[in-house]
């Protein structure tokens, strides 16, 4: 697939809001596009994200992880939510990661978002997240596009904050 071939699908991809299309092309946007082509690139995947979670909030309706639009989605407001946890941003970190918590209908995920809170509310960076509360060979295992498998500190601080909250 040539430049002009790729751009041609992204842009039937978009019009589409196809998300997972959009992911599926991403390896090829990596090794054909401009840094500031693949900024515009991911900022359009953000968008139709952002767009989906409206119509979902209206809705009234949580996400079904079975569903491709819908994992795409929330992988795309996932990413987000951890740039601005990369980014030094807890806080709006915390408060997407209790966003995302509550819009899927998959529990494990739910419960991930939950110690991603968390960690976000005690001031820990991402570093410190990563290293003290996840495990990220048990996460790669699992094949999550989040991280979902951590150490038991992770739970002695939910039940932490928790106690503070009773």
């Amino acid at each position: 697939m040539n430049k002009e071939e790729l751009k041609a699908k992204i842009l039937k991809a978009q019009k589409e809001a196809d998300i997972a299309a959009l992911y599926v092309l991403k390896q090829k946007a990596h090794e054909l596009l401009d840094e500031d082509t693949l900024h515009g690139y991911y900022a359009n995947i953000l968008d139709l994200a952002l767009e989906k979670l409206i119509e979902t909030l209206e809705a009234h309706r949580t996400m079904d992880m079975n569903e491709v639009q819908d994992f795409a989605t929330l992988r795309a407001l996932y990413e987000y939510a951890m740039e601005h946890y990369s980014a030094g941003s807890p806080k709006d970190s915390a408060a997407l990661f209790e966003v995302l918590g509550g819009l899927s209908n998959d529990a494990k995920f739910s419960d991930a978002m939950k110690v991603h809170q968390a960690a976000a509310l005690e001031n820990l960076t991402l570093d410190d997240f990563l290293e003290k509360l996840a495990d990220l060979q048990a996460t790669e295992l699992a094949g999550t596009f989040y991280v979902s498998r951590f150490v038991k500190e992770a739970q002695e601080l939910l039940n932490s904050i928790k106690s503070q909250e009773d």
